[in-house]
């Protein structure tokens, strides 16, 4: 059986109503899960800036270690040289011998300021890694402490938040697909999430637009889904402003005295 009009706005306060009861509830919790989400980004981050630190530093040290490896390969030449030079038939192959001799001199000397500079590196990443894991700990230690926050909010409203989302279930169930995509839709475009408003004292209860006394009259009918024509939000009801009613003033009169009443008898 399908639902009449009146049914269908009933429906939609019902969820509007529920929606609100769940704002007020994350409200409670603020900022609260935006921080705690930037901060497990931010040790992310931290994280993986230290595993390329020490990659880098594995790398270096890889080729600290092969320049150390070409030291000894150029130490052996140089000794091999040596014993060369000790049998040579001329001045030519002597001279070739120790030009060879100097060139592996060189190649040390190259290697080790390779080394030099490559320990500095090391140094200067080393000094790096740990002022991150300085703020790593830092960072982990506010989120510990945000998080703990954040649980005890979510313990004290767990029971209410898992009754108004089955309640939130069995209401949007009641609505058509149709309407109930135009009443997210709506949720998500407004800031206060209020897609469904009474009139209040003659205005939108979401934009605070005038709306005419004819249109009023035809959400008080409740034969047609109206939206304001301002905010687009839904129209279901018409709040009338009760206006109270000023106690009237006693009159009071004023005795006359005996002799005054003689006098003017007189």
């Amino acid at each position: 059986m399908e639902s009449t009009v009146a049914q269908k706005l009933d429906a939609l306060q019902k969820l509007q109503a529920i929606d609100s009861k769940l704002d007020e509830i994350k409200k409670v919790r603020g900022a609260l899960p935006d921080e705690v989400a930037d901060l497990e980004d931010e040790i992310a981050g931290y994280e993986t800036r230290i595993e390329r630190f020490d990659e880098s530093v594995k790398v270096i040290n890889d080729e600290i270690a092969a320049s150390k490896n070409g030291i000894k390969d150029a130490e052996k030449l140089i000794a091999k040289y040596g014993e060369q030079q000790m049998n040579v038939r001329n001045n030519r192959e002597y001279d070739a011998i120790t030009k060879e001799v100097e060139l592996q001199q060189l190649e040390i000397q190259i290697l080790e300021k390779r080394i030099k500079e490559a320990q500095a590196k090391i140094e200067e990443k080393e000094g790096s890694i740990e002022e991150t894991k300085n703020l790593l700990e830092d960072r982990k230690k506010d989120l510990e402490a945000k998080k703990g926050e954040l649980d005890t909010i979510e313990q004290e409203s767990e029971a209410d938040v898992k009754k108004l989302e089955k309640d939130r279930e069995k209401a949007i169930k009641g609505l058509e697909d149709r309407l109930a995509e135009s009443y997210e839709k709506l949720r998500n475009n407004v800031r206060n999430g209020l897609a469904v408003v009474p009139v209040k004292r003659g205005a939108c209860g979401g934009c605070f637009n005038t709306v005419p006394p004819q249109r009023q009259a035809d959400i008080r009918e409740r034969k047609k889904i109206i939206v304001c024509e301002h905010c687009g939000r839904l129209l279901t009801d018409v709040e009338d402003e009760i206006v109270e009613e000023k106690p009237k003033k006693k009159r009071t009169t004023r005795k006359t005295t005996t002799k005054k009443k003689a006098a003017d008898k007189k």
